[in-house]
């Protein structure tokens, strides 16, 4: 089994909550480092890009490992800015316990109930660190009330803080109060009723006033935490080294060691893929059972191919170190795997986790090289910077000189424009990024196709298509027998599908259905496999004609605080913006207002809140999901490539593109 004496570990929070400083700190006392760096510098050990080090934001997940208490500890600094939120979600899939950063000033951020929501619903234990307790205004009370109610009921102060703000001078351990302190939510009697909550034995044995010991209340506090039933809630301040030792002892008590059997077979995924001037390619994986040595040969089951392991390395402190093996529970930087993308599965898919998805691109742009002549660079870098954020989706359309990316922000196209030319001496422009809508079908239909000429070919194929509620995808299934349809023809039916998906009658992706094949054919002669790939998107596209599509528009959820005098500007706006949102309420001055409103009406509106609030308003969003646009709002995207309802144009182009 797994050894007890090791934890994976991802550090979370919103922007400038003090991650990588923490981090930072964390590498410092456990000796790991012998000098302290500085994200404000740009000397922090987690940021290894030149972007990075000069905006003082972190880009890419940095993965690094330190030992305390004679634990060893994988650590995962992931980005806090939403524009890579890819790098989080990617992250979370690989962790068996999180430490979730809150700023003690700016309290839980969209961010944060974002992150959260992740971690909960793949069941991640999780320790909530308060930091920044030195800031000037912080009230404990506040925050502590902001936390339970938008994050958990269920989170437990391990400590006391000595003051808040200025007067911030250090924690007490919440072991060393009192249990028959009634009057304060920061006593002992805190986590007795907490526990007590999951326990009824010892609900009834604290009702009858007995003493519960220290260490058996510990004991059960610990195995609730561990396996996410309570949260244990930390305060400190990274910045000045203030509770940064705490928190490293919560990690080794109160967050489980990783499951899984050296024995098993082999099961690892990969999460993180990067470039290394010395090594090449790097493929980040998290092993859950079994084993990898140097020259093993592996089985990507995503892929159904097998690769080389040529070797195995792993970062502590600045240093890359070679293992030559990496056992399960482990994370390790694997090379040789050059077909392999992020997400693949090796060996098998028993214990990995499924990923949450928190990550959705609203916005695509097109890409401009300055120098023509560099053209097909532009290609390979785009198609470099893909493989190591798949959210990218280079979308190369060859026939227009065409370079498309989805994107979250307007940060991340400063941060990509960066990196093409510190890393490819590019010089590249934007062109202005526009919104991913999508389509649904109206209602249900039938689509019908009998691909039969010209000779040779065969292929009968007839789908039902049923809308579903949003969120749902795409459902495929069929019930086509294998004596009408041989399996083999019907599994490249099933693999062109989504393909044929990717543009409907407006030129977005169509989700939110499920689609049927109810009817199949081939010809014993004249039928090829091919057949099916030219079939398919005829026979999808007709039944969404029948069906007709209506357009989607992605929302956000938002929460704005701004002074109370800009209150009633905001309320208008957010009504012209077309935005849903609950009565605002006023606390200290102040309004905060939340909602839901479209991506496309609000894309500006940011930066024109903090310009009329002369930077005094806030908003803070992510993704909400998709919903119908109003009758009145119309965007169709031109189609690439040959629409498949101009049947007789369409086989012939793709007649002549397979031959």
């Amino acid at each position: 089994m797994v050894s007890q004496s090791m934890r994976n570990v991802g550090v979370f929070a919103h922007v400038d909550a003090g991650k990588t400083t923490t981090t930072e700190h964390m590498l410092f006392k456990s000796g790991t480092i012998r000098s302290l760096g500085s994200v404000d510098d740009g000397t922090a050990q987690t940021d290894n890009l030149d972007i990075e080090r000069q905006r003082g934001i972190s880009v890419r997940a940095a993965t690094t490992s330190i030992i305390w208490r004679d634990i060893y500890i994988n650590l995962v600094d992931t980005p806090g800015h939403v524009d890579f939120l890819s790098e989080v979600e990617r992250s979370i899939r690989v962790m068996d316990g999180a430490i979730l950063i809150v700023s003690a000033a700016e309290g839980v951020q969209s961010q944060t109930e974002t992150i959260w929501h992740a971690l909960r619903s793949l069941s991640i234990p999780t320790i909530i660190y308060v930091n920044k307790m030195d800031r000037v205004g912080v009230s404990v009370p506040d925050v502590l009330e902001q936390i339970r109610r938008l994050l958990s009921p269920s989170t437990v102060p391990l400590q006391v803080p000595q003051g808040a703000g200025e007067d911030f001078t250090g924690i007490l351990p919440i072991w060393n109060t009192l249990q028959d302190d009634q009057n304060s939510e920061l006593d002992l009697s805190t986590v007795i009723t907490s526990v007590a909550d999951h326990d009824d034995e010892l609900m009834l044995r604290y009702i009858e006033g007995e003493h519960i010991p220290i260490e058996e209340l510990q004991n059960r506090f610990q195995s609730l935490t561990k396996s996410g039933h309570l949260f244990p809630l930390c305060f400190g301040s990274s910045q000045r080294d203030i509770g940064v030792a705490e928190l490293m002892d919560a990690i080794t008590t109160y967050l489980p060691s990783p499951m899984g059997d050296v024995e098993a077979p082999l099961s690892g995924i990969i999460f993180k893929i990067e470039r290394d001037k010395a090594m090449g390619r790097t493929a980040y994986v998290r092993l859950f059972n079994g084993y990898l040595r140097n020259r093993d040969l592996i089985h990507n089951v995503t892929r159904d191919i097998h690769e080389k392991i040529t070797q195995i390395r792993k970062l502590e402190g600045r240093k890359f170190v070679d293992l030559g093996q990496v056992f399960s529970g482990d994370i390790a930087a694997v090379y040789g795997l050059s077909q392999s993308k992020i997400g693949d599965v090796l060996g098998s898919t028993v214990g990995v986790p499924s990923s949450p998805e928190i990550a959705i691109p609203l916005l695509t742009v097109q890409v401009h090289v300055q120098d023509e002549h560099r053209y097909s660079d532009l290609v390979e870098a785009l198609q470099e910077l893909t493989d190591e954020d798949p959210q990218l989706d280079l979308q190369w359309l060859q026939d227009e000189r065409e370079l498309h990316l989805k994107v979250m922000g307007a940060i991340q196209l400063e941060i990509l424009s960066s990196l093409l030319m510190s890393r490819f001496a590019l010089e590249v422009t934007f062109d202005q990024p526009s919104v991913i809508y999508k389509e649904t079908p109206t209602k249900s239909a039938e689509g019908f196709i009998a691909y039969t000429m010209p000779k040779p070919c065969w292929a009968v194929l007839r789908f039902q298509i049923d809308p579903l509620p949003r969120g749902s995808g795409l459902v495929y299934q069929s019930e086509v027998r294998s004596d009408d349809l041989l399996i083999r023809y019907q599994n490249e039916v099933a693999r062109r599908v989504p393909e044929a998906l990717l543009q409907g009658l407006h030129g977005w992706e169509v989700t939110d259905l499920k689609v049927t094949l109810t009817e199949g054919e081939h010809h014993v002669w004249h039928t090829h496999p091919l057949d099916f790939v030219v079939a398919t998107p005829m026979g999808i596209m007709d039944g969404l004609a029948n069906s007709e599509t209506t357009l989607l528009e992605p929302l956000l959820k938002f929460r704005i605080t701004t002074p109370e005098e800009y209150g009633g500007k905001v309320l208008s706006d957010l009504v012209q913006m077309r935005a849903e949102f609950e009565p605002p309420s006023i606390i200290h001055g102040r309004i905060m207002v939340e909602g839901i409103l479209p991506v496309a009406t609000s894309l500006e509106y940011p930066i024109k809140l903090r310009s009329m609030t002369g930077g005094r308003g806030v908003m803070s969003s992510s993704y909400a999901g998709y919903q119908a646009c109003p009758p009145d709002v119309h965007v169709d995207r031109p189609r690439r490539g040959v629409d498949p309802l101009d049947q007789s144009k369409y086989i012939l182009s793709v007649r002549n593109a397979l031959s």
